[in-house]
């Protein structure tokens, strides 16, 4: 039984064995090395960085592409629903598949209405 695992244990040990080797020997060679203001700079295209090194983005931004994403899954559900109910409407009835969908359907937009009217859309506000 354990010499089933023996080869798991064994890689699983190479592999520890080199990342801990690997970041003793980073340690050991960064302390080496020459620090200064001019190196520890940033550097892009050999214009010197001015201000706050990363953007802030609008919350809308984050409240559109949240909304592209529901609205992007509801079309992936959309695709498997449409193939099953061909199939479905061959031997039973519709009306069940289908309410289910206009439900589904419904609710998303009540919530892509309130979006709209709460202005998550609406880049000028």
């Amino acid at each position: 039984m354990v010499q089933d695992y023996l080869p798991v244990l064994l890689q699983v040990l190479v592999a520890l064995g080199f990342a801990g080797v690997a970041l003793l020997i980073s340690v050991l060679v960064g302390r080496t090395g020459k620090r200064n203001p001019v190196k520890d700079s940033a550097y892009e295209c050999g214009i010197l960085s001015k201000g706050d090194p990363q953007p802030r983005f609008s919350v809308k931004f984050y409240l559109v592409a949240m909304l592209f994403i529901l609205f992007d899954i509801e079309i992936v559900f959309m695709y498997p629903w449409a193939v099953a109910y061909r199939d479905y409407i061959a031997r039973y009835s519709s009306l069940p598949i289908l309410a289910s969908m206009f439900s589904f359907i419904f609710i998303l937009m009540v919530g892509f209405v309130y979006a709209v009217r709460k202005g998550a859309l609406d880049w000028k506000r």
